[in-house]
C-alpha cells in the first residue's frame, strides 16, 4: 500500500534511508525529513504492519521541475514491484501538480531508463538541483548519473 508519509514515520524514514547509504542512498537530517516530509511516498506492508518497505520521494525545485529522491526498497521484497509502483505514484503526482521535468540523479540509469528517463549531462540539470548537493557526503566527487524526464514532450 502507498500512502503519503506522516509524522510519525520520520524516525522510520531517517533510520530507512541511513541503512542504504552504502547502496547510494544519500541520509537525511531530522530536520530535513519534517521539513520535506510532504515529499514522501511510504509503501508498507499494511495497515496493521506499517513498517516502511519501500518509499520514494517528489520534491519540488523550481517552476515546471521536480526531483525523484530516495527511491529505495528493502533488499529482501525487490523484485515485486514496489519501485516500479514508488516511482509511478511519484510520476502521477508530478503530473498533478503541473511538473513538466522531472529529473534524478542515480547509480542505476538502466532501472530509471524504463520510466521514459534519459541521461542527460551534469550541466542539463537546473542549477537549483544542486544547493542540496553541498549536504552530500559524496559532494563534490558524486558519481551518480543525471537523467531527466519530459512529462509534457509536445
Amino acid at each position: 500500500m502507498i500512502r503519503k508519509a506522516r509524522n510519525e514515520d520520520v524516525p522510520g524514514i531517517r533510520q530507512f534511508l541511513a541503512n542504504r547509504e552504502e547502496h547510494g542512498i544519500i541520509p537525511r537530517p531530522l530536520a530535513y525529513i519534517y521539513g520535506h516530509l510532504r515529499d514522501y511516498h511510504i509503501f508498507s506492508g499494511n495497515l496493521s504492519q506499517p513498517k516502511i518497505v519501500g518509499m520514494a520521494a517528489l520534491h519540488i525545485c523550481w517552476d515546471g521541475v521536480a526531483e525523484i529522491r530516495s527511491l529505495a526498497v528493502r533488499a529482501r521484497c525487490r523484485g515485486k514491484g514496489i519501485g516500479r509502483k514508488l516511482v509511478e505514484e511519484c510520476l502521477a503526482e508530478a503530473l498533478c501538480l503541473g511538473i513538466n521535468e522531472v529529473f534524478l540523479l542515480t547509480l542505476v540509469p538502466q532501472y530509471f531508463s524504463q520510466f521514459g528517463f534519459e541521461i542527460v549531462k551534469r550541466d542539463e540539470i537546473p542549477v537549483v538541483a544542486w544547493a542540496d548537493c553541498v549536504h552530500c557526503t559524496r559532494f563534490p566527487e558524486c558519481n551518480e548519473i543525471p537523467m531527466i524526464k519530459n512529462l509534457y514532450p509536445f
